[in-house]
């Protein structure tokens, strides 16, 4: 078993992230994906909370310009045309379907859940349910692994590559 490749965890980030959220930030393992700044885009949830729930979504997509955009575009109902995409596209589903099995892979390296096993996020590996974490997923694992969260990603007002970071600079101190 191998570990996801994902930044440790500072306080600084943990507070950064909780100002992303609104809420206090739970359960972080690793920062799996970055703001061309540097700050926290997509964090890695441990699979079992602290209080024992178990939590199956393993990459979460924190960052609020990032989440504007993918809820822009489920509002917009692209899901069933994803959806539809992957009844009609053989090749789109099997790379959907592997992109499940990476996600389980990453997920159960950090402790395997019974409750959850089978389990990835987002509707995979059959269905798009949630934008949020196939563009979570695309941004950790990099172009090529998740195929909707990489077209969701490419459609999105969104980039990775500029940042639209707005809130106060969280420091040490703060």
């Amino acid at each position: 078993m191998t570990t996801p490749p994902f930044e440790p965890v500072s306080d600084v980030d943990i507070a950064i992230v909780s100002a992303q959220l609104g809420r206090q930030a739970r359960d972080v393992v690793g920062i799996s994906a970055r703001c061309v700044c540097g700050r926290p885009t997509v964090v890695s949830t441990s699979p079992r909370l602290a209080d024992g729930t178990p939590f199956p979504t393993f990459y979460y997509l924190s960052h609020p310009g990032a989440t504007a955009a993918v809820s822009e575009l489920e509002a917009n109902h692209v899901m069933a045309e994803y959806s539809q995409l992957l009844a009609d596209d053989d090749d789109v589903s099997e790379t959907y379907r592997s992109a499940h099995v990476a996600y389980l892979a990453d997920r159960e390296s950090m402790g395997n859940v019974p409750e959850i096993d089978g389990v990835s996020a987002g509707g995979m590996p059959t269905r798009v349910k949630c934008l949020h974490a196939l563009v979570a997923h695309s941004l950790a694992a990099g172009p090529g692994v998740n195929p909707i969260g990489d077209l969701a990603l490419k459609r999105a007002s969104w980039s990775p590559t500029v940042c639209t970071c707005s809130f106060e600079e969280v420091t040490e101190e703060s």
